[in-house]
């Protein structure tokens, strides 16, 4: 029948017996028939030919060749295992319906009611606004955003996934991974299909949904596409032959025909829509970042497609098993290194097709695309002639380019037609985002290379850098010289910690969301603060008018804020749901400097509070004595008292037990106790573990999966004070032994307080304003980052967020509040942590230094002759400026090279159809930025040292079979297991802090950057008088050293006081993506005229060069604190 040689065609009946003859007799069943010269039809095949037929998968299933529920069933997972090794996603949905409708299962989202999504205001027909109000929240009367729209769209698939195929983890997360890009031209055409099929006779009464509008788009731009890669083919030919091909130009037709025409025609279509409003461009997107996006998701499409192709297998190890050769001998480490090289090489020959594409060729390949869809895509536009009545239509492009001012700065944008912007706000359009990067339903695959791990099907990275070529070069050859095995194996270790929903945490949060009132954290459906009243006085009155446009703008920017923070809380409310009852895995990766972070973005420990209040370990433990004891003080530490002794802290909770039974049995009808506590949504969670053990007879035996936290006490600063042996700063955080846990945030804030006292008896403006009000809070982020280099600036911004929180200050006065009150923090600090700032400070001049250093093989060459003819251009720098090119680079006890990124950034102009675009190419040499590189080497190394204590912990809780995770300096673990991890904690540090880690670093320094020279002018200012150099040892004369004494160099100056680092170093991670387009520049100021002794001086020290190593400064003398004396410190970490 299949190869029509019989007159009858076959039907759902005829596949469903094939179908049933292949479950009963293939070769793996119980009752196996092998036919000889007889094609088998798989599964595979007879999904194949079924579709082919257009037969509804639905219908075969449900077929009365089928005679048991057993059978049907076993029929719908056949075919759902080859509809997902066919990509066919839509086909998994129907058949997951299909077992859905056709019996009933024991569904974890059985009796879950839906998520109410956030809604944004909506906008009748005459164009007024339709408001919502709290009260009818149950029914929202707003356009769901299309980015959460589609989010809910994917996780409904996880959850059909889950009905049809629950046992089969493997096969389900392939289905999470797989590209959009297949499922969506199948709904696009359906949409359209079934436009046509109703017969409307006015087209126009359709043309303004955009799923019909972007299928008809696509159906335009795949012929166009072909069209003109033929066309392109010959003009490349023509040049090939005519050899006019400069440099850079680019052969895009091997790039373009890696995938299909109707592919790259939904690619295009779909990543133009989602990039709808971004980058601050209304109804638009910038150019430059379109273009790259285009190319990058061509680029990731076709790896996608070879990636499944190639099928590739994914090693099942393990190599850090309880009771397996400790990984920390010189055997076990080879061992390790040996398996990791075997599992690589398994999958090395389907890895050729891998190389990175350049960003030229992506923004080559994205205007091609780009420029053909703008070409064809069109929409209809009616409207009523006001004067005659008849209805005037007209077509017109889709999309448009133009330019914008943004910050003075002229910006390429690509803009949406009026009627294609207004439809992306209401129609919900699943096709046009795949979230990827949602929690594994299987663990990780294993790290085998800096390329090569955590997700099964979809490319990862070892390390999130943003395009520094640099640090993957150092990276790749770390990898390949085996010296990554110990981060690859704690990566693999923070991987395969299981997770899972916890049930009755999401009830409650689930309750408060869906009733759109502001609670604890969650911010309300429509904002509850009132709009600023206009003042009377207001036109007349220019105070009262900037008061007001301040508190104004400060509304927009909260109204704003809320609705963001209402999206963000949807999304992890919304994959809780989908994963409830499964056991899920978060795979990790590190930043540049070592730190570990889940890949997952939404979802995950190191969120906010809600998100680690919804996690609980995988698995459960018996909390034993000890256990109970630790989860009393845990839930003590997240109701905020944290800083009393253990046993006070296990007094609080006895005394609290009547608020801690009616908060875990009536959360939200009760007196609401946890609400009050710091971290509310985890004081929740272990209210309810608590009340379960204590409610069993014998509480010590109850199985808790809870997360117990062990939080360091300013980690940055104990790192500081082990290295240099700071007795006092030692003190201050902890690692001394102590009756009582020291709180140094605290012992400032007291010191500010009676400073403002003082400033009160002379009735100071702001002390009368801040009096009283100086909270461990308000000061702890400036402490904290004081040691790292924060400055005035930083530590004012810092201050002014926590006084706005506080919402007792007025918002006008909080920044000039925050400058007197910044001054008293960092007066404050003065000598209590001297031994840490003399680190600082030696890290600093190191990395300045390193950074104005030239290698000694390009500082010949650039003294080259230029060429006789060759003429200096009027104000051109020297030749060896343009080779100061070096980065600080430094390698961690675990092996992991770190390469700070900072350069100066340079951008190419590319020529388009489009317009003319700027792109950072990372391949291009470019000169560091050494303000940059000296300001943030100190907590860039202090932070790769809490990176690696953190992976010994993670390794050495592995290897004694210990469930364990991190959020940087917090490490999580089973309540009965805390004793254990305590002591692995410790041993840790001590054994990371005995290796001298500052001289191993100086050593490096001496060994990497030994022949380099650092010009003698750079070392002018202040900066030079710290290095007490004499004329001996630089081996230049005593004349030159006195000029350098005497000159003083504004630039430099200026350098000093602007080594700053800002609070939030995680900032370096966000935005890894498009961050090639069009920069804003800030305003750049006029230098000062160059005096002519400032002539004279660089004139005269000019082409003199010393060592960079004998101009190091040596380390600061180590105090005689011994690290060993923390195993005594119970409050370490606690």
């Amino acid at each position: 029948m299949e190869s029509d040689r019989e007159r009858v065609q076959p039907t759902a009946n005829t596949y469903a017996v094939m179908l049933l003859a292949w479950l009963r007799f293939n070769p793996d069943s119980s009752t196996p028939v092998h036919l000889s010269g007889t094609e088998v039809h798989d599964p595979m095949s007879l999904l194949r030919n079924i579709i082919g037929r257009q037969i509804a998968p639905a219908l075969v299933v449900a077929d009365r060749a089928f005679t048991t529920n057993e059978e049907a069933t076993e029929a719908i997972k056949a075919l759902s295992r080859a509809a997902i090794q066919m990509g066919l996603s839509s086909v998994v949905n129907e058949l997951g319906l299909a077992d859905n409708l056709g019996r009933q299962v024991d569904d974890p989202l059985a009796d879950v009611p839906e998520a109410i999504p956030v809604t944004k205001v909506k906008h009748t027909e005459d164009g007024s606004v339709s408001e919502l109000s709290t009260e009818q929240q149950l029914q929202p009367a707003g356009d769901i955003p299309f980015n959460l729209e589609t989010l809910r769209r994917h996780l409904g698939q996880v959850i059909l996934a889950r009905r049809v195929l629950s046992e089969d983890v493997v096969l389900r997360q392939k289905l999470l991974e797989q590209s959009v890009y297949n499922v969506a031209v199948e709904r696009m055409k359906h949409q359209a299909e079934l436009f046509d099929q109703l017969g409307l006779p006015n087209k126009s009464l359709h043309s303004t949904d955009l799923r019909t509008w972007m299928w008809h788009w696509h159906e335009k731009l795949q012929a166009r596409i072909a069209a003109e890669l033929t066309n392109l083919e010959a003009e490349e030919r023509v040049l090939a032959r005519l050899k006019r091909r400069t440099k850079e130009e680019t052969m895009l037709s091997p790039f373009l025909k890696l995938l299909k025409p109707e592919k790259l025609s939904l690619i295009t279509v779909l990543e133009l829509m989602h990039l709808h409003g971004s980058g601050g461009v209304q109804d638009g997107m910038k150019t430059a970042r379109a273009l790259l996006a285009v190319g990058r998701a061509v680029e990731s499409e076709h790896k996608a497609e070879m990636c499944k192709k190639n099928n590739i297998s994914v090693p099942n190890s393990n190599p850090t098993r309880p009771g397996e050769q400790n990984i920390f001998t010189n055997l076990g480490y080879r061992d390790l290194h040996a398996r990791r090289i075997a599992a690589r090489k398994y999958m090395e020959d389907a890895e050729e097709w891998t190389s990175e594409w350049s960003q030229l060729v992506r923004v080559k390949v994205g205007s091609f695309l780009v420029d053909c869809l703008m070409d064809v895509a069109t929409v209809q536009r009616s409207v009523k002639d006001p004067r005659t009545g008849e209805i005037i239509t007209e077509e017109q492009p889709a999309f448009f380019h133009s330019y914008e001012y943004q910050r003075g700065h002229k910006l390429g944008v690509i803009k949406f037609n009026p009627a294609v912007a207004d439809r992306m706000s209401k129609d919900p359009i699943a096709e046009t985002l795949h979230p990827r990067h949602l929690p594994m339903l299987v663990k990780p695959k294993p790290w085998l290379s800096y390329n090569n791990g955590g997700y099964l099907y979809n490319r990862t990275w070892a390390m999130r850098f943003k395009e520094s070529r640099e640090q993957e070069i150092y990276l790749r050859h770390a990898s390949d010289a085996g010296r990554l095995e110990l981060v690859f194996a704690g990566l693999d270790v923070l991987g395969s910690t299981p997770w899972r929903i916890n049930r009755r945490v999401f009830d409650v949060v689930l309750k408060v969301w869906n009733s759109g009132e502001r609670f604890c954290k969650i911010p309300p459906a429509v904002p509850d603060e009132p709009e600023p009243v206009r003042p009377d006085n207001m036109e007349f009155d220019n105070k009262a008018k900037a008061i007001y446009y301040e508190r104004q703008k400060s509304w927009m920017q909260a109204k704003a804020a809320n609705h963001s923070d209402r999206c963000s809380i949807n999304y992890k409310v919304e994959i809780a749901r989908a994963f409830l009852g499964d056991t899920i895995y978060l795979p990790h990766n590190v930043d540049f400097r070592g730190r570990a972070y889940p890949v997952p973005p939404h979802l995950n420990h190191i969120g906010d509070d809600l998100s680690r209040g919804l996690l609980l370990f995988g698995d459960s433990k018996p909390l034993g004595a000890r256990g109970l004891r630790w989860l009393k003080i845990h839930l003590a530490n997240l109701a905020g008292y944290d800083k009393a002794s253990f046993d006070e802290r296990v007094e609080f909770v006895h005394e609290h037990l009547e608020d801690i039974f009616d908060s875990a049995e009536h959360p939200l009808e009760g007196k609401r106790w946890w609400i009050k506590a710091d971290d509310p949504w985890q004081c929740l969670a272990t209210c309810i573990e608590l009340k379960s053990a204590l409610d069993l007879p014998d509480p010590e035996s109850y199985e808790c999966a809870l997360p117990v936290h062990q939080d360091g006490t300013c980690n940055g600063l104990q790192h500081y004070a082990a290295l240099g042996g700071d007795a006092v700063g030692a003190a201050q955080v902890n690692l001394a032994a102590a009756d009582r846990p020291s709180d140094v945030y605290t012992y400032v804030a007291k010191m500010v307080e009676e400073m403002i006292q003082r400033d009160l008896e002379q009735d100071h403006q702001f002390a009368k304003l801040l009096a009283g009000k100086i909270s461990r809070k308000v000061v702890k982020q400036t402490v904290m980052t004081t040691v790292y280099g924060v400055t005035f600036v930083g530590a004012r911004d810092q201050i002014e967020r926590q006084l706005k929180d506080r919402g007792d200050i007025p918002p006008e006065q909080c920044w000039l509040a925050a400058s007197y009150l910044a001054k008293k923090v960092l007066a404050s600090i003065g000598d209590l942590f001297k031994g840490a700032k003399e680190i600082q400070t030696w890290l600093n001049t190191c990395a300045r230094l390193i950074a104005k250093s030239i290698p000694q093989d390009r500082l010949v060459q650039s003294f080259a002759e230029p060429g006789p003819d060759a003429k200096p251009k009027r104000g051109s720098q020297p030749r060896w400026k343009k080779e100061q090119m070096t980065s600080v680079v430094w390698t961690t006890p675990l092996g992991l090279p770190i390469v700070q990124p900072y350069r100066s950034v340079k951008r190419k102009q590319v020529m388009t159809a489009l317009q003319t675009v700027f792109i950072s190419d990372p391949n291009v040499p470019s000169t560091v930025n050494s303000q940059k590189q000296a300001s943030a080497f100190p907590p860039n190394f202090v932070h790769s040292l809490d990176a690696t204590h953190m992976m010994l912990t993670a390794l050495e809780c592995r290897s004694q079979g210990l469930a364990f995770a991190s959020v940087h300096d917090s490490y999580w673990t089973h309540a009965s297991s805390i004793d254990q991890m305590n002591a692995i904690i410790r041993d840790t540090f001590i054994a990371l802090h005995s290796s001298d880690v500052l001289d191993a670093l100086a050593q490096e320094f001496r060994e990497r950057y030994a022949d380099y020279k650092v010009p003698l002018v750079a070392l002018r200012g202040p900066g030079f008088k710290r290095l007490n150099l004499e004329p001996e040892t630089l081996n230049v004369s005593p004349e030159d050293i006195q000029v350098l004494k005497e000159s003083e160099s504004k630039s430099e100056e200026a350098d000093e006081e602007a080594l700053l680092i800002e609070e939030d170093e995680e900032a370096e991670l966000d935005g890894a993506e498009g961050e090639s387009e069009v920069k804003e520049e800030k305003p750049k100021r006029r230098r000062a005229k160059r005096g002519s002794k400032t002539d004279d001086i660089e004139t005269r020290l000019a082409g003199k060069f010393v060592n960079l190593i004998d101009i190091l400064p040596p380390l600061p003398k180590k105090g005689k604190f011994d690290v060993k004396t923390i195993k005594e410190s119970q409050y370490f970490f606690s």
